[in-house]
């Protein structure tokens, strides 16, 4: 390439402001090779690389909008089923309350009939035992009668 370079500096006359001669076409094949040499070792390289991080982007985009979405959904899933627990749980704690006051009612309810039972008993009890007693002190009372009576006619 230089060898054309010299054979067209040597030949070519010296004076005008434009020297029309093989310069011209010659710097404009090497521009067209440089471009193609440029081409073929840096701009391809250096573009495929950028086409696929853009499309790797994109993707990535794709995938992450179609994941937020699925995020987004599982989010609203998850606060109905959320919410569903705490009906639930809510439900369950107001019937436990409910069953809680109704075996305290039932629990009250025997142990009223159990004193109430055992207060009549213990009162039946109570009269048996006073009426025995005063019985016996009638008894008593009539024998002591008795025997002051008979003390007293012993007496006379």
């Amino acid at each position: 390439m230089t060898s054309w370079l010299l054979l067209a500096e040597a030949g070519a006359p010296e004076g005008g402001l434009f020297d029309l001669d093989a310069t011209l076409p010659l710097m404009a094949v090497q521009v067209v090779l440089l471009t193609l040499i440029l081409n073929a070792l840096f701009f391809r390289p250096v573009g495929r690389t950028v086409e696929e991080r853009e499309g790797y982007i994109s993707t990535s985009r794709a995938d992450a909008k179609q994941k937020l979405a699925q995020v987004q959904r599982l989010q609203a899933d998850l606060k109905d089923q959320l919410k569903e627990a705490r009906k639930a749980a809510q439900a369950l704690i107001i019937e436990a309350e409910q069953e809680t006051d109704q075996l305290y009612r039932e629990a009250l309810g025997a142990a009223t009939a159990a004193a109430n039972a055992s207060r009549e008993a213990t009162r039946r009890e109570l009269d048996a035992q006073r009426d025995g007693a005063l019985g016996q002190i009638q008894a008593d009372a009539d024998k002591l009668g008795d025997l002051i009576v008979d003390r007293l006619l012993a007496v006379q």
